[in-house]
């Protein structure tokens, strides 16, 4: 794969937050895999590592939240990046709400989107959820603001291996 390299090395995808909620439990991860991927009807498509516990919680959720966050926010990036929801409690320290059918929007992010997962695809290491938007918000503040890039990130030590 080092051919390859030279193509992804150039890529700097905008990163999210993904949260899920099911069976009374929650957990959210920064993604750096996630884009559209349908027109009509809208579809976004995030992918989760099989290693997270994001994971394992959103196997059996319905609804899926994609945050949105600024370069201002790495905050944010580096709780739901660096640490791990196997051993910390992420949500005992950011301002979160439920919102359609249960699902955890996290307040300050600066847009979110609440989506039905509609299909699941196993990519090898990372599953693909395939989002319908259900809600959406965003907040006023931060519409200026840059968005938090991979190479924003790419400092942050992951809160669990990759594999």
């Amino acid at each position: 794969m080092a051919g390859m390299d030279a193509f992804i090395d150039r890529l700097d995808p905008d990163m999210c937050v993904v949260t899920a909620a099911a069976d009374g439990d929650r957990a959210g991860c920064l993604v750096g895999f996630a884009c559209q991927c349908s027109i009509e009807p809208v579809r976004y498509a995030v992918w989760l590592s099989k290693a997270n516990r994001t994971y394992r919680v959103a196997r059996t959720a319905s609804l899926l939240a994609v945050h949105l966050l600024t370069r201002e926010q790495r905050g944010l990036a580096e709780l739901f990046g660096g640490e791990t929801g196997d051993r910390t409690d992420k949500f005992a320290r950011v301002r979160w709400r439920e919102e359609a059918g249960g699902a955890v929007v996290l307040e300050d992010a600066a847009a979110w989107f609440v989506g039905t997962v509609v299909s699941r695809t196993d990519g090898g290491d990372h599953v693909g959820f395939v989002l319908e938007p259900q809600e959406w918000g965003a907040r006023e503040d931060t519409g200026g603001a840059p968005l938090l890039r991979l190479s924003d990130a790419t400092s942050i030590s992951p809160g669990h291996p990759a594999d």
